[in-house]
């Protein structure tokens, strides 16, 4: 079965690619990329990764393995990224094998990587040395976005940059936004994870609560979200929580790794995050429970 979803691309003029990072996120982006017409070289730090993309989309003669970020990244028009944290970005990113190292002037880097501000306005600088551009756009979506084409994505950039990318970008995105200066996704991206993580703990607590008064939780569900309760979350998680299902792609690891950028930030900013330090620690509970790999919503856990 493929790993990404029919669907309908826009028509654009065929670019040479690069996409670095081929994880639950980066292994579908860069198959759209491909199915919509772009020759795709891709690279990844585990070599079988990279081998089974290939298995998958080799046949397309587009699609091309490198062994190294710099090597995937000569000649490439537009340099995709999507790792795990700002260490592992530099990694990719920076060096003598680093993609940089094998972009020419006035290519563009694309970071897809759910990171500080911080390294996205550093890379920015960085870029602009080097006569390339660089756009932070982060995403949400999930596993099911990835795959589906069906991603959010929140930048930050110069506009004529973000104007470059736009257009190719939309094969595995519904939206792909420019939110202001370099950093701008990123801080988005923060944004984007306070509200997640409030409402998770909400639904988990109405969950429970439901469920041990003995109510019918499909039922109660469907009526309230018909409502002002009504959200994606509940739509999408709260049935299942109440089944006790949690392998729905977005791993309590990586939201804690997410949160613990937006506190960093917010100890920057002066934000007061409360309830999103409290749910971080929620999800700690979750982790010690052997809870790491399990979706986000898993936070119902603590409550049983």
């Amino acid at each position: 079965m493929s790993s990404i979803q029919t669907k309908t691309y826009d028509s654009t003029p065929s670019k040479k690619l690069a996409f670095i990072g081929l994880g639950v996120m980066g292994y579908p982006m860069a198959g759209h990329l491909l199915a919509s017409g772009h020759q795709v070289t891709v690279f990844n730090r585990t070599q079988t990764k990279a081998t089974q993309w290939m298995q998958e989309f080799g046949a397309n003669p587009k699609a091309v393995s490198a062994p190294t970020p710099k090597q995937a990244s000569l000649g490439a028009d537009i340099v995709f990224s999507c790792v795990g944290n700002d260490e592992d970005l530099k990694a990719v990113i920076l060096g003598e094998e680093g993609a940089l190292a094998g972009m020419h002037s006035g290519a563009v880097l694309v970071d897809h990587t759910t990171a500080s501000a911080q390294i996205a306005r550093e890379l920015f600088l960085v870029c602009e040395r080097q006569q390339l551009a660089f756009i932070d756009a982060p995403v949400s979506g999930g596993q099911a976005g990835a795959q589906n084409g069906q991603l959010t994505v929140m930048c930050g950039g110069k506009e004529a940059d973000f104007m470059l990318v736009k257009p190719i970008a939309l094969a595995y995105s519904k939206a792909f936004t420019l939110m202001g200066a370099s950093g701008s996704g990123q801080l988005t991206k923060m944004v984007n994870q306070i509200c997640i993580a409030g409402l998770l703990q909400a639904l988990s607590e109405a969950v429970s609560f439901g469920m041990k008064a003995g109510l019918e939780m499909n039922t109660v569900l469907e009526v309230i979200g018909k409502g002002a309760a009504q959200s994606w979350q509940l739509d999408n998680r709260g049935k299942t929580m109440a089944q006790d299902k949690f392998d729905f792609g977005f791993a309590v690891d990586w939201m804690r790794k997410d949160l613990g950028i937006v506190l960093q930030e917010a100890h920057r900013n002066g934000a007061r995050l409360p309830v999103t330090a409290l749910v971080d620690q929620f999800y700690a509970d979750v982790q010690q429970m052997g809870g790491q790999r399990l979706d986000t919503s898993s936070l119902i856990k603590r409550l049983q």
